[in-house]
């Protein structure tokens, strides 16, 4: 199969989905792959390093949708993409549609099959989104910690504390890879964290990971007493496909204090806070009641190296899979699959449109 790996155009999107030595492997299965030329710069993979791992680099975006029949994205396309799109493409990305109708849109007018990473499911586990959501919970926590400096417009407050002082307040809704890697991070700082997580087991390992965690339902009077005092508040909430649940009302932000800090993990999927709405990394924050929020639709950007990494190990096997005839009809892969035929086939994302 002809496989084509674009440049990432979204604002500071450093990542590209397949490294040198991953492009090798595709190589040896017998498949022709396309690069864009300075696809991998920003991860510190120039040109020359596709090139000895036997792809072919290409000099523009419309090179490079033209030759390739598997499109290869991290993030989705944008607008300026559209018109490249073709309806024997399979593009294979993150693409979080409920939260992007006109993208939804544009593919189904496209007619090709677009596969999104975020709902790839093997044996109730999402193994393409969560190196990335791995690295989002522990970002959220560095990011947090640097937006309540003062210089920042935030509270002055040291997650970690000092002896004398107060430890910083930190509330993570979902214990999910993020939810959980955020948890993680805020309770080795020695902030006093409290998690909101909807079943047992969940409560049991955030529970476990030290004195300072306090794992609790995800009841909405407790979350409205914990959201008063969080110094960081992050969201870190996920269903498949599906619209992210508002847990946190703008009343409960209202009453928040003044410079604290809101990462919203969920903004992907439209966001699990109501006042929550998608920023970049040109401009990351806003302040809203007197808090600052950080709304970054693709935070692991910020890490492009580490994240193109973590995000080849686990894409390469799937993607041999989906490059070899009748790939899409593996029941690991056909969950994925968003949109086919000019429809959305995927439930989940199709109730969240329609709603």
């Amino acid at each position: 199969m002809r496989i084509g790996i674009p440049k990432e155009v979204k604002v500071h999107e450093g990542r590209v989905p397949l490294i040198p030595p991953a492009v090798s492997e595709l190589v040896r299965n017998g498949h022709e792959v396309f690069i864009q030329s300075g696809a991998g710069s920003a991860s510190g993979y120039p040109d020359e390093h596709y090139r000895q791992a036997g792809a072919q680099i290409v000099p523009d975006a419309a090179a490079l949708y033209g030759s390739a029949q598997l499109l290869l994205k991290v993030k989705e396309p944008i607008p300026a993409e559209y018109g490249l799109l073709r309806k024997d493409h399979v593009l294979f990305s993150y693409l979080h549609l409920a939260a992007t109708p006109k993208l939804a849109q544009v593919l189904v007018e496209r007619g090709l099959t677009a596969v999104a990473f975020e709902t790839v499911e093997a044996n109730g586990k999402l193994p393409l989104l969560a190196p990335m959501s791995d690295i989002a919970g522990r970002l959220a926590v560095h990011i947090g910690t640097t937006l309540l400096h003062s210089p920042a417009g935030g509270r002055g407050v040291m997650l970690g504390g000092l002896p004398s002082t107060e430890r910083g307040h930190v509330v993570i809704l979902g214990a999910g890879v993020a939810g959980g890697n955020a948890a993680a991070v805020a309770a080795a700082l020695g902030a006093r964290v409290t998690v909101f997580a909807p079943r047992r087991e969940e409560l049991e390992r955030m529970h476990a990971l030290g004195p300072n965690v306090t794992a609790l339902p995800s009841y909405a009077p407790l979350i409205a007493q914990a959201v008063c005092s969080a110094d960081l508040l992050i969201g870190a909430v996920l269903i498949p496909g599906a619209k992210a649940p508002k847990l946190v009302t703008a009343a409960m932000v209202r009453r928040m204090q003044p410079g604290s800090v809101i990462i919203d993990i969920s903004v992907d999927q439209g966001g699990c806070i109501e006042t929550t709405r998608p920023t970049d990394y040109d401009h990351p924050t806003y302040v809203q009641d007197g808090v600052v929020h950080f709304g970054v639709t693709n935070m692991p950007g910020a890490v492009p190296r580490t994240a193109s990494q973590a995000l080849s190990t686990v894409l390469t096997p799937y993607v041999l899979h989906l490059a070899t005839e009748g790939g899409l009809n593996d029941p690991v892969l056909a969950k994925g699959v968003n949109v086919a035929g000019g429809k959305i086939v995927h439930p989940a994302v199709a109730a969240a449109l329609a709603g």
